[in-house]
């Protein structure tokens, strides 16, 4: 992989300026590096953030152009049962789980009338399974009384067994097409080191965001934030340096800005693509 740095250049006055993605910091110090940032004024107006929140979304498509929903499903009531296991739980393993459990359990019915011992066994390895095991049985069960055993494509989803706002938001927008926006752990850690919002409930997170970004674009930047929160901004260490929000994001710093060091610190399949558009 090449490498490619970036001198900088100066403008009238004689000050040096700096590209944030390829900057390396002189004295060791990361944290200068934030002031860099476009974003990292005190005094940012309300249509100064819309703006940055938009332009960050649009170079967030640009760098997760094919974003997907990670936990596998065909139907509705595939992905209601597979967001169900995935709490505290990596998607991961849920992937490996469900094939058999969706061959075995193929409808509302037959979640209903399971037998709890045989259902804990098949979904035992994603954590917490007899309190899962409960909210699956449940989910059939008023499935068959109240939906004719079918899942609603709308918010009637939140008044079912193990289905909360953010579960209903995953089924909506990705088995429905209705937008929504998902706040899982991920997206709310990410806006908010964004300085997007400085909300911590997860619905007041929502309603925030909803507000800054176009509806029809929720449930794709849904997916691109956790995306980047997975492969690029991570919870420790964020790869600051190779970062393709680095201009617009007020936290630029955080992680280490040197390139080569934060390209190391890049997952998943979209490595080389999240190089390249950083200039690597």
């Amino acid at each position: 992989m090449s490498q490619k740095r970036h001198s900088g250049d100066s403008d009238r006055s004689g000050i040096r300026r700096v590209d944030p993605v390829h900057a390396t910091p002189s004295d060791g110090s990361e944290v200068r590096g934030r002031t860099r940032s476009r974003a990292a004024k005190q005094d940012e107006t309300r249509i100064g953030l819309v703006r940055r929140a938009r332009r960050m979304n649009r170079r967030l498509a640009e760098a997760f152009p094919h974003v997907y929903c990670e936990l596998d499903f065909t139907t509705p009531l595939d992905l209601a049962v597979a967001t169900i296991l995935s709490a505290q739980c990596t998607d991961v393993r849920v992937n490996m789980v469900t094939p058999a459990l969706f061959a075995r359990y193929p409808d509302a019915k037959a979640y209903a009338e399971a037998e709890r011992t045989e259902l804990e066994e098949y979904i035992r390895s994603t954590g917490f399974y007899r309190n899962k095991t409960n909210s699956l049985i449940g989910l059939g069960q008023a499935l068959l009384e109240r939906f004719d055993g079918e899942v609603p494509g709308n918010q009637d989803l939140v008044t079912l067994p193990g289905i909360g706002r953010k579960t209903a938001n995953v089924i909506l927008g990705n088995a429905f097409d209705v937008p929504g926006i998902t706040v899982d752990t991920h997206f709310g850690r990410l806006v908010r080191r964004w300085k997007w919002t400085e909300e911590e409930d997860p619905v007041k997170v929502e309603h925030a965001i909803g507000a800054l970004i176009e509806r029809k674009e929720w449930t794709l930047l849904s997916h691109r934030v956790i995306f980047h929160g997975r492969r690029v901004c991570h919870a420790r260490k964020p790869a600051c340096g190779v970062c393709v929000l680095a201009k617009d994001c007020p936290s630029y710093g955080l992680g280490p800005i040197d390139p080569d060091v934060a390209a190391e610190l890049v997952r998943g399949p979209e490595t080389e693509h999240l190089l390249r558009l950083a200039g690597r």
